[in-house]
Order: C-alpha cells, then sequence, then structure tokens
C-alpha cells in the first residue's frame, strides 16, 4: 500500500463542473408555527461546506491526490467564502466569474438530526464566461492525469463534449458524474457514474438483471465508453465494461447520510486511475469509501489512512 500511497501523492485530477456552498442550520425544535403548520427550529449554530464539484475536489485532496478545480462562481458573498475554504482545504482553484451569477448555495435547516427543508440559491453562467473556462481547461490539460466533470445541471458544463475530445485526445482518462437524459454530452468518455435513478431516467426502469446488462451496455457501446458505473446504493455498485459485468456488494456499516456519497465514489475513481489502476481494479475500493462516507453526516470526505486501515 506504501507503492499505491506515493502513486496517489504523484497523481494530478482536474475536476470540472458546478461549485457550490453548503450552509446548513442546526437547530431545536419544540414548537409548531402559530402562523403556519410549519416546525419553529431555534438556530443554535451554523456550518459551511464545499458543496458540488467543490466537494468533489476536497475528496480529491483528502486521499492525498493533487487536485485542480475549474469552476465558475459569481461575485457575492457565497463565492468570496467558497474562495476562502477552498484555500483553507488547500484545493487549487481556477475560478472563473461571472457578475451576474449568483453562486450556487444549498442551505439546509437541520432540526432534531433529521433534514427540515432545504433552499437552493443559484442562476446560469453567461455564456463568455464558459468560453473562457473551455480556454483555461485547454490550457491545463496537459498537467493533469484524469479529468473529472462533475455535472449538476447548473450550466457550467455547457462546453463538455469539446472537453472531453480535448483530454481524450490528450491521452487522460476522463470521469463523469452525469445529469439529464441527453448522454450523447458525454461520448467517449472514460466512465460514467450514475445512480439508479439517474439510469433509469435513460434507460427505463428494468424488470431484471439480464435487462439491465443489455440495456446498460447497449448505452455504453453507443457512447462508446470504457465504463459505466452504477451506484445502487444497498446493492452495491456494477460496472459494465467491454469485459462484461462486474457487481460489489455495498460496505455500509451504518447508513447516517447519503448526501455527497456520489462525490466520493467517484472522485475516488478518478484517483486511483489517475494513479494508473484500471477500472475493475479501482471498483472495490470507491466502493469502500461510499460505504465509510455515507456514515458522516451531510456532505463529507474520506481520508488515505480510513479507506486503507
Amino acid at each position: 500500500m506504501s507503492d499505491l500511497k506515493s502513486r496517489l501523492e504523484r497523481a494530478r485530477v482536474l475536476v470540472v463542473g458546478d461549485a457550490m456552498l453548503d450552509r446548513y442550520l442546526f437547530g431545536d425544535v419544540d414548537r409548531i408555527s402559530p402562523e403556519a403548520p410549519v416546525p419553529i427550529v431555534r438556530v443554535i449554530r451554523q456550518e459551511e461546506r464545499l458543496g458540488g464539484a467543490a466537494n468533489v475536489a476536497l475528496n480529491v485532496k483528502s486521499l492525498g491526490t493533487q487536485v485542480t478545480l475549474l469552476t465558475v462562481v459569481g461575485d457575492d458573498e457565497a463565492a468570496r467564502r467558497l474562495q476562502q475554504l477552498l484555500k483553507e482545504h488547500g484545493v487549487h482553484a481556477i475560478l472563473g466569474q461571472d457578475p451576474k451569477l449568483y453562486t450556487c448555495v444549498k442551505l439546509r435547516i437541520i432540526g432534531r438530526a433529521q433534514q427540515l427543508v432545504r433552499v437552493d440559491f443559484e442562476s446560469t453562467p453567461d455564456h463568455e464566461v464558459l468560453a473562457d473556462i473551455l480556454a483555461d481547461f485547454a490550457r491545463v490539460i496537459s498537467e493533469h492525469d484524469a479529468v473529472l466533470f462533475s455535472d449538476y445541471g447548473k450550466g457550467g458544463l455547457a462546453h463538455i463534449p469539446r472537453m472531453i475530445e480535448l483530454a481524450r485526445s490528450a491521452g487522460k482518462a476522463v470521469l463523469v458524474d452525469p445529469k439529464g437524459r441527453d448522454y450523447s454530452r458525454y461520448d467517449g468518455a472514460t466512465v460514467i457514474t450514475p445512480n439508479r435513478t439517474e439510469l433509469a431516467q435513460v434507460i427505463g426502469p428494468w424488470d431484471s438483471e439480464a435487462q439491465l446488462f443489455e440495456r446498460a451496455q447497449s448505452l455504453r457501446e453507443i457512447h462508446h465508453l470504457d465504463g459505466l458505473l452504477l451506484t445502487r446504493s444497498e446493492e452495491g455498485m456494477s460496472l459494465f465494461d467491454a469485459s462484461g459485468h462486474i457487481q460489489v456488494p455495498a460496505q455500509a456499516r451504518e447508513v447516517f447520510d447519503v448526501t455527497g456519497a456520489g462525490d466520493t465514489v467517484i472522485a475516488t475513481m478518478a484517483a486511483m486511475l489517475a494513479s494508473g489502476m484500471g477500472l475493475r481494479e479501482a471498483l472495490p475500493i470507491a466502493n469502500r469509501a461510499g460505504g465509510i462516507v455515507v456514515g458522516k453526516f451531510g456532505t463529507a470526505t474520506v481520508t488515505y489512512e480510513e479507506l486503507f486501515k
């Protein structure tokens, strides 16, 4: 494992996508509002964490791998706080700035250890800013071993087909956490990592494992993907590739919160591929990372030591 650790430390991952600021308000709930049938939360503490693509980058960093985050933010308080958190965690970032953009914020209100409501603040970045990001991508791609696209459907990956083309032409592994029904955007990627709901939106619900295999392999071949990694919660993970299919069982000892678990899985896969591993070799390690992170509250990370103790 010492050899793997040194390989991970030398590996470099470029994370591109929709960065967010996750805000939490924790409080006590002991009565219902007289104004409406909703609980009153008396806030006792606040917390802020990196979210979206920023959380993915932090997960890569937590494994000891070098990481760069490429994203677009606004010119607002949330953007400044996001930059501060990235700096505090040692995540190198290239930030495009759009003064008209609301930096994406997810505000979660927690009462008695339960999420009561989530409030999202967001808008779509300007096209010219995204064109600048494409230029930055082309400039830094050669410095990295793998590229991870974290697509949250917020508009920050308008140029992803061209980015994938550039990355594959440069011989880089390309991983995509997909969003939406149009997977043609991800043509040529090394691997995409949909969950069950996301994949069913594209191939339809399946009635059997045989039907899932047939449809997943067809999708993989249509879009020229080396692999399709399906995350299946309590059923573990399934990898479909040119050699067929391999499944690993879930390893979660206790599921506390699934928020950001997909971020940890794809970040771990990216770090392992950047270090020289193949998809099948990286799969059980990513599965183990996902099993650890669901035992933590909110958007969280897994360290190398936790993963290989």
